[in-house]
């Protein structure tokens, strides 16, 4: 494999509809998109960092910057076998996952373009159909809530979940399940309690919730495995899992019974496929989660979400959710049972990104060639 080219474009793109956690408010998104080529083949990758410090620190500024300057001049001009070998274009730069899994991504889209194999073969999936779910950001009033899961329950979605926060909780989650006794319902509060309040915790345990997702700090375990010894609902870490290592120590505390993989946070194919690992041998299910990405970053996570162990319905959803306008031909559709199917690598055949709307919607882009 050649890597002859790299570019990097960001590109801004609005959400149809604002998206609210505990961190705040999403409208906008500036997307930074990879893509890597030999002069003939070619691959994308998506960054997922936000546009604030707020889920993780890294953001599409800080990607930006150690990708251009550290991460694909390592890369470009360079023969590698196969995209296992990344990791020496990023030896001994600490952290910044998202910026890493951007190029990381793109490399196995392009692997599996140059192969002729679909891109969930190549990462050793066996799911040609995934089972999605959806989540629903914060809204303005349970009636409005309750109106939104009604539609994606129409639409075929075989898991809701809710963003809480503090003030929006205990009765939120009580007139959903009212509503809907029989959906797979979750909870995701985004880091936003600490032990304090596990009356609350204890209160929302009633209403048959399939997990709470990362109820406290965003770095912490411990707290988390005393919460969970003092519960029935089980707890889902993310943010506190960036590794294989984390998972176990995790696992070993009795911090979560579950646990969400997200691609960027976790950094690379590489240790996404160990994290799965260490939780299917200790019998703890995985799903993927999302980060409000392009068609590009999406589909990644579809061809992930096909290893065995993503037991769970993720945050994987259709194109149709989130843009009036998606970047990716065809865009992503979920069937009337809720499904995904599996597709080719994205710069295979029968599968593009739009390179016009592309064009239209990017703010900036750098090209880097071999000499």
């Amino acid at each position: 494999m050649f890597i002859k080219q790299i570019e990097m474009r960001e590109l801004r793109m609005r959400l149809l509809h604002p998206f609210e956690t505990s961190f705040g408010v999403t409208q906008d998104r500036r997307i930074v998109l990879v893509k890597v080529t030999d002069g003939t083949h070619i691959g994308f990758g998506e960054v997922t960092a936000g546009e604030g410090p707020f889920y993780s620190h890294e953001t599409s500024e800080t990607a930006w910057h150690v990708l251009r300057d550290f991460i694909i001049p390592r890369a470009v001009g360079r023969e590698i076998e196969s995209s296992k070998d990344f990791g020496q274009f990023a030896n001994g730069i600490r952290g910044h996952n998202m910026a890493k899994a951007g190029l990381e991504t793109a490399l196995w889209d392009f692997e599996a373009t140059l192969k002729q194999v679909p891109l969930w073969k190549l990462l050793g999936g066996t799911r040609e159909e995934i089972d999605c779910g959806v989540s629903i950001g914060i809204q303005l009033s349970i009636d409005k809530l309750l109106q939104n899961i009604d539609t994606e329950v129409r639409a075929g979605y075989r898991r809701i979940k809710i963003k809480i926060k503090p003030g929006w909780d205990v009765e939120v989650v009580r007139q959903v399940r009212a509503a809907f006794p029989g959906i797979l319902l979750m909870v995701d509060a985004n880091s936003a309690y600490t032990l304090a309040d596990v009356e609350l915790f204890r209160k929302m345990d009633t209403y048959n919730v399939m997990m709470f997702e990362q109820p406290l700090h965003y770095e912490d375990m411990l707290d988390h495995a005393e919460l969970q010894k003092q519960i029935e609902t089980p707890i889902c870490l993310d943010e506190s899992i960036h590794s294989a290592d984390d998972a176990r120590k995790a696992i070993r505390i009795g911090a979560c019974k579950i646990i969400n993989i997200k691609l960027g946070r976790v950094g690379v194919h590489r240790e996404v496929r160990a994290v799965h690992d260490v939780c299917r041998d200790n019998g703890i299910p995985v799903w993927c989660g999302g980060m409000l990405e392009s068609g590009v970053g999406r589909l990644h996570n579809v061809a992930l979400s096909s290893l065995e162990n993503f037991s769970l319905p993720g945050d994987v959803s259709a194109s149709n959710r989130y843009w009036t306008d998606d970047i990716v031909q065809p865009p992503i559709e979920i069937s009337s049972q809720g499904q995904i199917a599996q597709r080719l690598a994205l710069g295979g055949p029968g599968l593009y990104v739009k390179q016009d709307l592309m064009d239209r919607l990017t703010i900036r882009s750098e090209v880097f060639s071999s000499s």
